[in-house]
């Protein structure tokens, strides 16, 4: 009998051994060390790590988060920012250590998310050993009475009760049946379970201060999986969680949890498939019901290399947003309840409709306003700068941009590589800004500072101006005209000396101005507007003026002659 004993008990230490082993192996990595002090608790680090975040889960919601390089020690006080005493309950901890990883792989990575291979380079990187694996670690402690209460205690099994007897106790041996076992009505198990238990409805019940489920695979065969599971209800050291959990034995880690407390219908999955949180009728898929800002957040932390960011998609009744966490919680993205249908659109072929279901260019703009409001704002808060739209060409690089200047208060067109400035119709040309500053109104290939065209381009009729000149130099070749029919004006100086110059001011404009009048000019003329004035017109008046006086000259020139020569000869008579 002793000898038996002895070799059973060395069995059971022989396996628990391989067992304590066995899951040593598996066991990640500890981050740091707990320790629980009067008033915080402290998380002192082991290895080597660039950063430490660590998290923490209060039971009013409250999440408490701390990012520190890896001489500070991670804590937590008892006490909040405001100094208010923290609330008793259970608080759930993850502390993540940041792996020390070199700026050459840093900057591999970074070129690889944007050309889109981030994942494979990261996996190569991670396999050669230049991307540590990541480490996370996480646990729980509680506050009662105002005060922490920490791990320091294990709950034991209680031991089991053995009967009392006169004689030598007998422990009773365990009882193996080589058949099935059929039970029915109602089992307890554990060591708490007492004679007459009252069942109630349970079938199944566990009974005692440390309950596990443990489905122990003793699988050997090649290919056949052998993973252990345990289904665990809550910890077993003193201020740990209250929790059901589902555990990977094998692997020594904890992929499911469900903390006391939590609310009815946390997680619900219908008939259909479809996942509630916080509710119990799914309307889709995944269906998020709260009183406040349901939200979904996106982190990646930099365990892997990749710089990290953390990104807030919510909703409630002021908006629609997405959140840049890491940015300063700035909410790039917003959407206002009763914007109306393709506020935004993008179609199948990347075209941007805003306004429009469909857009036919990369960027279409349909808006109805009135009232004088715009259609297209570009905006700069700050009283310096440029508020302006640009223009790349292939490589990124900027070619050209229009705005507001606010330093000088005005408004400017760039053609950053010194290509002219175009204004087209319907692929015609209409008006071009030279570099070198000619400007061209229907003409291509200004000459001078300003030529004015017509639509058939600079060869044909224009007239151009150059910096200092008082006119216009026009194109006059017989060679651009037709229907030549020469002008007689009779009385043209009478006409004329009957148009009055003013001194005027116009109506809210220039004020002390010399000029003509259209109505007068009209009247005498019979020719153009009778609120316009053509200067060309008044010069041709003024030329048709000097052909008069020309001829006139002309005549009293002869005349003058014809009697200056008759009073020659009769002077010659007078003295033979």
């Amino acid at each position: 009998m002793k000898k038996l004993s002895w070799c059973r008990a060395s069995m059971i230490a022989l396996s628990l051994a391989l067992a304590s082993v066995s899951l040593a192996a598996a066991a990640p990595a500890q981050v740091a060390e707990m320790s629980v002090g009067a008033a915080s608790v402290e998380w002192h680090a082991s290895g080597a790590q660039e950063r430490l975040v660590l998290t923490v889960s209060g039971p009013d919601g409250q999440v408490h988060r701390q990012s520190l390089d890896a001489k500070t020690a991670p804590s937590f006080s008892l006490f909040d920012a405001a100094g208010n005493r923290r609330p008793d309950g259970n608080y759930t901890w993850e502390l993540r250590a940041e792996p020390q990883v070199d700026a050459a792989t840093r900057q591999q990575l970074a070129a690889a998310r944007a050309a889109g291979r981030g994942d494979a380079v990261a996996a190569e990187l991670r396999q050669s050993g230049k991307l540590p694996a990541e480490r996370v670690q996480s646990g729980s402690f509680a506050i009662l009475d105002g005060s922490f209460v920490g791990p320091g205690l294990k709950e034991e099994r209680a031991p089991q009760a053995k009967p009392q007897r006169s004689m030598t106790p007998i422990t009773a041996a365990d009882q193996v049946i080589p058949d099935d076992l059929i039970v029915q009505g109602s089992a307890c198990i554990g060591l708490d379970c007492v004679n007459n238990e009252s069942f109630g409805f349970d079938t199944i019940r566990l009974k005692e201060n440390n309950t596990r489920i443990k489905f122990d695979d003793t699988s050997t065969g090649t290919g056949f999986p052998a993973n252990d599971w345990q289904l665990t209800a809550n910890d077993s050291a003193s201020g740990g969680s209250s929790k059901f959990s589902i555990e990977d034995i094998t692997g020594a880690r904890v992929p499911f949890t469900i903390t006391a407390g939590a609310a009815t219908n946390s997680i619900f999955v219908d008939s259909t498939g479809r996942l509630g949180l916080r509710t119990a009728t799914p309307v889709l898929d995944v269906h998020i019901n709260t009183s406040n800002t349901p939200a979904i957040r996106l982190e990646q932390n930099n365990s892997g290399g990749f710089t990290a960011q953390t990104w807030d998609v919510a909703g409630n009744e002021a908006n629609f947003f997405v959140r840049d966490v890491t940015g300063g919680s700035r909410l790039p993205f917003r959407i206002r309840p009763g914007a109306p249908t393709s506020s935004i659109d993008i179609s199948a072929s990347g075209d941007v409709g805003i306004g429009t279901a469909s857009p036919s260019n990369k960027l279409d703009i349909e808006c109805s306003v009135s009232g004088g409001a715009g259609c297209v704002k570009v905006a700069n808060s700050s009283a310096t700068g440029f508020s302006s739209i640009e223009f790349a060409d292939e490589s990124g690089a900027i070619t050209a941009n229009f705005g507001r200047d606010n330093s000088a208060d005005t408004f400017r067109l760039n053609s950053i590589n010194s290509n002219p400035i175009q204004f087209l119709t319907n692929s015609t040309e209409h008006l071009r800004l030279d570099p070198d500053g000619d400007v061209g109104i229907n003409c291509n290939n200004p000459t001078s500072d300003l030529v004015i065209a017509s639509g058939g381009g600079c060869a044909n009729p224009a007239s151009s101006l150059n910096a200092g000149a008082t006119a216009f130099t026009a194109t006059s070749s017989r060679t651009i005209k037709e229907n030549l029919e020469p002008v007689s004006v009779p009385n043209i100086l009478e006409r004329i000396s009957a148009i009055n110059v003013y001194k005027y001011d116009f109506i809210n404009g220039p004020k002390d101005r010399l000029g003509l009048m259209a109505e007068d000019f009209h009247q005498v003329f019979q020719h153009g507007s009778d609120k316009l004035l053509n200067g060309q017109e008044v010069e041709m008046a003024l030329w048709l003026a000097v052909k008069e006086l020309t001829t006139q000259n002309k005549e009293l020139t002869e005349r003058l002659a014809t009697l200056e020569a008759k009073l020659a000869a009769e002077k010659g008579q007078q003295h033979p």
